[in-house]
């Protein structure tokens, strides 16, 4: 379906942006908007070409452009999530403010503490590490078949430098995370070593919706929409509002709802009697909430509609799971817990209307991050689904914090392979002994400390001792 869509940098929007977004709106005709997947705003109902090209930072994409990536970031976690001490609000906003022009590739900016936004869903993915102003970078590029890690930790200031380096040298088309290594290394960066794999600890998915506490004289308000259909008029008054209680920054969630932080708590109040004037339901069950569904897809809105309606007869629990809606012919880089995929119908059956069957999957240790998915059902009838996920949801209850210590062990294992690379400072040559030197006949595997005294960079011929450890072996 072809939707007009606007970028909003890191889920991140001011009221005044969104109002001029409902304005642009109203004037069209249009009575809602959406919210997407990469925290994104959504035109359902189509949006005119010839609309201004930029609001603030966002980009609109129209439907005959493929351009137009997001960056997805945990901005809108800061201070009411479990975050990384160091890394706040005001920081993700001076890091998304590098990005300067609309990246190619798909960017996600986290936390590894928090559980709302996912972690590794974009092409380029920087993690906070435990070192302040350091993150983890793990890339997957369209035409990667896995995710790799980048061999050392990159520093706040360079990430958007980074960034737009790697997407240079796309045109080289890149096939190893040593290629991209050695062509981004000619930046000047602050790099730092990898002294300890990123740990991500498994949390049940958080309850983010409703009015809640944040500190001791402020608020913060989740709001949810189960239509995922956002009235125009709503969000101008919301917007006005925050106006009057100075707030300055509206955050999306992948989820298709959004948050407003800093109610003062003598306004809370007042936030209470505009919801409640609007009908606004801000306590859903906790069933229909942490589903991602399509944009603007009605066999997903009703099999979800049908699903939690009969979860809620069995008085089923499902809280902390994430659940996802999808075609078959989708990409496979999910972000939830549990997946349902729709097949498309036989091609030798498309002209006889037949039932619609799906594939159940869930992520290994229910937990997102591993990235791995399991296969539970196949080709199974819409009325088979509600047992199949009560069965999940059993299954996910009795391993609950049992399985979390085996992931995080399998994870430090993965992570934690020897890793040896140093770099002539003469010329920007690495050497990386899981390739080894093959100009100089140098094999795999052996580690820089044991090339012999006489070893020289392949390309400029300074001697070993030119070469600085970037990444040094533990012995």
């Amino acid at each position: 379906m072809e939707l007009t869509r606007l970028i909003v940098k890191g889920g991140v929007i001011s009221p005044g942006e969104l109002r001029e977004i409902v304005n642009m709106g109203l004037e069209q005709g249009l009575d809602a908007i959406s919210f997407g997947s990469r925290q994104d705003i959504i035109f359902p109902k189509g949006f005119q070409s010839n609309t201004a090209e930029k609001i603030g930072k966002h980009h609109f994409v129209y439907p005959n452009e493929k351009s137009g990536n997001n960056i997805v970031s945990s901005y809108v976690a800061t201070d009411i999530l479990s975050n990384t001490p160091w890394l706040t609000g005001n920081k993700f906003l001076y890091i998304l403010e590098q990005f300067k022009e609309n990246p190619k590739l798909k960017v996600n900016i986290t936390d590894p503490k928090q559980q709302i936004v996912p972690l590794f869903t974009g092409h380029i993915n920087f993690i906070a590490s435990h070192h302040e102003d350091y993150w983890f970078l793990y890339i997957r590029l369209p035409k990667w078949d896995k995710m790799e890690l980048f061999p050392v930790l990159i520093y706040s200031w360079d990430i958007g430098k980074v960034y737009y380096e790697i997407e240079k040298i796309l045109q080289e088309e890149p096939d190893t995370i040593d290629m991209i290594f050695q062509l981004v290394s000619e930046l000047d960066t602050n790099n730092r070593t990898i002294d300890q794999p990123l740990n991500i600890s498994f949390y049940p998915f958080p309850y983010y919706e409703g009015m809640n506490r944040l500190g001791i004289d402020q608020y913060w308000l989740g709001l949810y929409w189960r239509n995922n259909l956002y009235d125009l008029q709503f969000l101008k008054e919301m917007c006005d509002l925050c106006f009057d209680c100075k707030i300055g920054k509206i955050c999306i969630t992948p989820w298709k709802s959004f948050i407003v932080k800093g109610i003062p708590k003598e306004r809370k109040l007042d936030w209470e009697k505009f919801l409640g004037k609007k009908g606004i339901n801000v306590r859903h069950s906790l069933l229909e909430l942490n589903w991602h569904l399509p944009v603007a897809m009605e066999w997903a809105l009703n099999l979800k509609t049908f699903l939690v309606r009969t979860l809620d007869q069995f008085d089923i629990s499902t809280y902390g799971l994430t659940f996802g809606l999808s075609d078959y012919n989708r990409d496979g880089h999910y972000f939830t817990s549990i997946v349902i995929e729709k097949n498309d119908p036989p091609k030798d059956l498309e002209s006889i209307k037949i039932r619609d069957t799906f594939n159940v999957l869930h992520a290994k240790n229910f937990d997102p991050n591993t990235r791995e998915y399991v296969v539970h059902a196949q080709d199974v009838d819409k009325l088979e689904l509600p047992n199949i996920l009560i069965e999940l949801s059993k299954k996910y209850f009795e391993e609950l914090g049992t399985s979390v210590l085996e992931f995080q062990n399998a994870k430090a294992k993965k992570e934690t392979k020897t890793l040896d690379i140093h770099q002539c400072q003469e010329c920007l040559t690495v050497y990386n002994s899981e390739y080894g030197d093959v100009i100089q006949g140098i094999e795999k595997g052996i580690l820089f400390k044991d090339l012999p005294e006489d070893y020289c960079c392949s390309l400029c011929e300074a001697p070993k001792n030119s070469f600085i450890p970037l990444i040094e072996a533990k012995v």
